[in-house]
């Protein structure tokens, strides 16, 4: 079977001071996830907040996090957009400043067909050389990329992985069902990382790894070794943080999160605004709550 990672992915933050990158706390949240057991580190992921970064900036975050992952994890790069002439750009530019592999999200706004979806991602995968993660997230892009849609991507030869952040049971059945022994599914839901193990995928990306990426990849590994029930009780455990982890549109609620840690400061780039006082309350109360 075709795959990128086997295990624990986080989906990282962007650190933000004096709405600059912060290149310091950038360190220190990829050194907690090495020292914590993640297995893969996505940057510029929807979580990162690429839609507010230059060109340069993206450039210099893919630069900082080679150098800072080189042969202790795998590093993947977000690089999707609702031009596939743009992504290929993107995609490119990242395979050449280092990138193992690429989160390529689908199509937004303008949307496109299924047969749309094949042809944007065949038209990338024709213009680079290292594996590429498909990224189906409906809620933000009103694009759904089916099962039967995947497997179609699954025969193109880079293409190695879907990262499925849909909440249809049915649908993450029956992805995993046509998807096995062909390329890796990942699950894009923390709430659901349980339900996506039993079912065969290969790993997750993850937001709440932010914050507890020790945990997350405990539920993970756990699920791959088949001990699932002593799997359940550990996801059970998270349960009210990866609720909260959403209770505001992500990465508003993360960033708070990983301020109270000390990760780094709790600065977003608009339109994103920082977590409402009464959500900041259940953030921190769930939080407390689990480290006592």
């Amino acid at each position: 079977m075709k795959s990128v990672f086997t295990g624990s992915c986080v989906a990282l933050v962007t650190p933000f001071k004096d709405d600059k990158v912060d290149y310091e706390s950038l360190g220190k949240l990829i050194d907690f996830q090495i020292n914590n057991g993640t297995d893969a580190i996505v940057v510029l992921g929807t979580t990162g907040e690429p839609a507010t970064l230059t060109s340069e900036e993206k450039d210099g975050i893919i630069k900082f996090a080679r150098k800072k992952t080189k042969g202790k994890v795998t590093l993947i790069v977000g690089t999707g957009s609702n031009s596939t002439i743009k992504a290929i750009n993107d995609s490119r530019r990242a395979q050449k400043l280092g990138a193992d592999a690429l989160l390529i999200v689908t199509p937004y706004y303008n949307k496109c067909t299924q047969k749309g979806l094949i042809s944007h991602y065949k038209k990338i995968s024709d213009n680079v050389n290292i594996p590429i993660i498909a990224y189906n997230v409906p809620g933000r892009t009103g694009v759904n990329i089916l099962p039967e849609t995947a497997l179609e991507l699954s025969k193109i030869s880079n293409i190695c992985g879907i990262k499925e952040a849909n909440a249809s049971i049915n649908q993450i059945m029956r992805m995993c069902s046509l998807l096995k022994d062909k390329m890796a599914v990942y699950s894009g839901e923390d709430s659901l990382n349980y339900i996506f193990m039993t079912l065969g995928a290969s790993g997750s990306i993850s937001v709440t790894a932010n914050v507890f990426p020790k945990e997350v990849s405990e539920v993970i590994h756990t699920s791959l070794k088949g001990e699932f029930k002593k799997a359940l009780n550990l996801q059970e455990k998270l349960e009210e943080i990866n609720k909260n982890m959403f209770i505001e549109v992500n990465p508003i609620p993360v960033k708070y999160a990983c301020s109270l840690l000390k990760l780094c400061e709790n600065s977003l780039r608009l339109p994103l605004t920082n977590l409402e006082e009464q959500n900041e309350e259940k953030l921190k109360k769930s939080m407390f709550e689990f480290y006592n």
